[in-house]
């Protein structure tokens, strides 16, 4: 029975036994996976413009990290969460000399919600305040705590968050009202204070942290402009609070540097990392200043997870952080991003319905309107091209949100040559010109 013959199988099966999160499926029934490409169970060959879930960042199956796996689930797996190994503690050791001082002590999970948690816990227990502020565009997990502080999806139809969140508008630059009179130009600086005033206004007096991405990635790559981050933080600092960093997305050289939050000179309080970390593994990591832990375990600090501080997993971001900083992958990235981004903007000028393009580095994205006009959300526009995309051979992540274009999410892995990013933007050609004229 040939893979065709077997898809409707497959379906049922899944229709049958599989519970439905909310995440459309995928028409394409992966079986293969290696480097930048994709095979699907007719051995078709499709492009990965995702990394993944955003997490693949040397690509899929690299050769160093596979045999790490290999060497390492033979000998040294999991153990109990208070047995600390080597691979744990030189992960620990190589972050900490990546990291910029004060930041100095971490500790390992498995995936961004588990450390958006632990953050926030943190923050709390260290501050002894309550009040968690994030953008309005933010993503930060769909867990208890993690989930009240993301406002672009899944807040509705399960009763109350936790208490003391409050919400800061995002700085969505092609979209926001608040403009600069003499041409237009979008006024950050006017937006951030209107933003804090409100904050001010609603706040009991127990402000304890802001939660942020440095570039909001399911709200749409809204990158934050030049000393955005830098004002944020001086604000946090005015009235006592903590900044968590979440660079589940953006950290460890995707956006041409280690950290995205270097671009603007700032350092967070406390650092998430996850995805990009482990490679496609589940790893995930906490880090923050000595002054912090020590205040945390003062106020009785627990944090407990089955997979606390692995072995294995360790050991692979270990080999990851290696070979990021050996191959010099933060420069690599910043050079395929500005070629992505450079090629994105020809697109912008030949397809109409391109409203905008954004990012850094391998962490692009481009919105889909469907008024030129008016600007008006393209969302279903932009999932048929999409779909076409995926079709021609290329997969491409599209965040359909309400109040907003479907917005293309383009995060290749650090790996992908400047060839695959010419072929990748040749079939994103393609399926606009297919979608737009009608043309195979």
């Amino acid at each position: 029975m040939g893979s065709a013959d077997m898809a409707p199988d497959f379906w049922a099966k899944a229709d049958r036994h599989l519970m439905k999160t909310g995440v459309p499926y995928s028409p394409a029934i992966i079986t293969r996976a290696k480097g930048t490409r994709l095979y699907d169970d007719a051995g078709r060959e499709i492009l990965d413009f995702t990394s993944g879930q955003m997490s693949s960042l040397l690509g899929h199956s690299h050769p160093e990290i596979v045999d790490v796996v290999q060497k390492n689930v033979a000998n040294l797996d999991h153990l109990l969460s208070n047995m600390i190994t080597k691979p744990v503690v030189e992960l620990a050791e190589r972050l900490g000399q990546l990291l910029p001082r004060p930041l100095e002590k971490s500790f390992f999970l498995n995936t961004g919600s588990e450390t958006t948690e632990a953050a926030i816990k943190m923050a709390k227990l260290h501050t002894g305040k309550f009040e968690v502020v994030a953008f309005t565009a933010s993503y930060h997990g769909l867990t208890s705590g993690a989930g009240s502080a993301t406002y672009s999806t899944g807040r509705k139809n399960a009763g109350p968050a936790m208490p003391g969140q409050l919400a800061f508008p995002a700085p969505y630059a092609y979209r926001s009202i608040f403009r600069r009179p003499e041409d237009g130009s979008y006024d950050w600086e006017k937006e951030l204070e209107f933003g804090w005033s409100m904050i001010d206004r609603q706040s009991v007096g127990s402000l304890a942290a802001f939660i942020m991405e440095p570039i909001l990635s399911t709200g749409g790559i809204l990158v934050p402009p030049k000393g955005y981050l830098k004002r944020m933080a001086e604000e946090c600092r005015k009235r006592g609070m903590l900044i968590i960093m979440d660079e589940a997305q953006t950290g460890v050289g995707r956006t041409g540097q280690m950290f995205a939050f270097q671009d603007d000179g700032v350092v967070p309080d406390i650092l998430c990392l996850s995805k990009t970390l482990g490679c496609g593994l589940p790893l995930a990591s906490v880090s923050t200043t000595a002054e912090i832990e020590a205040g945390c375990a003062n106020a009785g600090f627990l944090w407990l997870t089955t997979h606390l501080n692995d072995p294995l997993t360790a050991a692979v971001g270990c080999k990851v952080l290696e070979i990021v900083v050996r191959d010099d992958l933060a420069q690599q990235a910043a050079e395929r991003g500005e070629q992505l981004h450079q090629g994105l903007l020809k697109l912008q000028k030949k397809h109409w319905c391109i409203g905008d393009v954004r990012g850094r580095g391998l962490f692009q994205a481009i919105e889909i309107i469907s008024d030129a006009q008016s600007k008006a959300p393209g969302a279903e526009l932009g999932q048929a091209v999409s779909d076409r995309a995926l079709e021609l051979g290329l997969s491409c992540n599209i965040v359909n949100l309400p109040g907003m274009g479907g917005v293309f999410r383009l995060a290749p892995p650090v790996t992908v040559t400047a060839g695959e990013i010419e072929e990748g933007l040749d079939i994103l050609d393609r399926a606009f010109s297919s979608v737009l004229g009608g043309t195979k």
